[in-house]
């Protein structure tokens, strides 16, 4: 149902809402101070020449780094990424989607602007709105991190796809996986969405519940379609454009750095998924979008194909706006705009088809990987 992409996934926010201790530097003065012993006098001694030459070769390999994709550590480049990415989503891609959205204003860009804050009692400026939103997302998750990814880590960002051998059933298994993880996942978000704080952090709940009310009535809003266009723009813009942008940069980038920067594949998923949830400041549907951004971590690290995530990524949004459409247009009679849980029976049922699925899949990608 649409609730899972609304609170636990990311439709809501698509809308809107080295190696450490590998210093070359350290190191550079010891070769310094043993290369002065290699005089005129001795450089005939064959031992000290196999000696000197062997440090040579393991110096040179050390200072590489200096010119290395891995010459900043791992944390580090955690944290340009996502530097980078709000940089380009807050205030770069805003801002060029704004200018590109003159042409669909009505009135002065002044009025557009005092609108732009309330966009649900205006309904003219859905489509500067979604223009506005579209490059956010564009150039704050798409072009801004491709740009340091080359620029700044020296990696190429298409390694993520080319040359990826992924078996046609992994595509074939992933939809059925993400739609039949909606049936347990819609009890976290309906337990999510009700959550209660202790007193001393009312405060912060009224603000969290605030936040939340107005992403929800913004998303009805803008998935309140007039035309087929309207609808097929908004289908970009909420989902293939956060597919393929989300999963560029926390499981294409940011879980391979923080697997380096802890050792630790499962650690790196989690964080990456809970950074993931975050960034979508939406506390009362976290907790299922974290476990959503963990089922995407756990298909790339299997696959090793970022295709798979972006694929199940855009199946969870896409699907939910598909059938919302359909609702509208009285093709269906499914409340997807019910945010209670599924009936236990379902729960179970999908709980246990899920991760039968999911084991599967990893069973199988294991005896069959794919190909770098």
């Amino acid at each position: 149902s649409l609730h899972t992409a609304r609170n636990g996934g990311s439709l809501t926010s698509s809308i809107g809402a080295s190696n450490k201790g590998n210093s070359p530097i350290s190191k550079g003065p010891i070769f310094t101070t043993i290369s002065c012993c290699y005089s005129n006098e001795r450089k005939n001694s064959p031992y000290l020449r196999a000696k000197l030459t062997e440090f040579v070769e393991m110096s040179e390999s050390d200072l590489t780094p200096r010119s290395h994709p891995h010459q900043r550590s791992s944390a580090t480049s955690v944290i340009f990424v996502l530097l980078t990415t709000l940089a380009g989503f807050i205030i770069i891609g805003p801002l060029i989607g704004f200018l590109l959205a003159i042409p669909f204003i009505h009135g002065s860009i002044l009025e557009f602007a005092t609108k732009i804050g309330d966009p649900m009692s205006y309904p003219e400026i859905k489509t500067p709105f979604f223009i506005i939103q579209g490059c956010a997302t564009l150039i704050g998750l798409v072009v801004g991190p491709s740009i340091y990814w080359i620029a700044s880590e020296k990696r190429n960002v298409l390694d993520f796809i080319k040359n990826k051998s992924t078996p046609a059933i992994v595509f074939m298994l992933t939809p059925i996986i993400v739609i039949l993880f909606m049936a347990p996942d819609s009890v976290l978000i309906d337990w999510n969405a009700h959550f209660s704080f202790p007193e001393f952090l009312k405060g912060f709940e009224a603000w969290a519940r605030d936040r939340e009310d107005y992403a929800e009535k913004l998303t009805r809003f803008l998935t309140t379609f007039a035309s087929t266009g309207e609808f097929l723009f908004a289908f970009l813009v909420i989902a293939i454009l956060p597919a393929i942008g989300e999963e560029l940069v926390f499981r294409g980038m940011l879980q391979p750095l923080l697997q380096r920067a802890t050792n630790r594949t499962h650690l790196a998923i989690w964080i990456s998924a809970f950074l993931f949830s975050a960034l979508h400041m939406q506390f009362f549907g976290f907790v299922p979008r974290v476990l959503l951004g963990a089922l995407f971590g756990y298909l790339y690290s299997w696959s090793g194909n970022l295709m798979v995530p972006m694929f199940a990524h855009f199946i969870n949004n896409g699907f939910s706006v598909i059938l919302l459409y359909l609702h509208q247009l009285g093709k269906i009679d499914i409340d997807v705009e019910n945010t209670d849980a599924a009936p236990w029976p379902v729960v179970i049922s999908g709980t246990i088809l899920t991760f039968g699925l999911l084991a599967y899949l990893k069973r199988f990608l294991q005896r069959n990987p794919t190909a770098p």
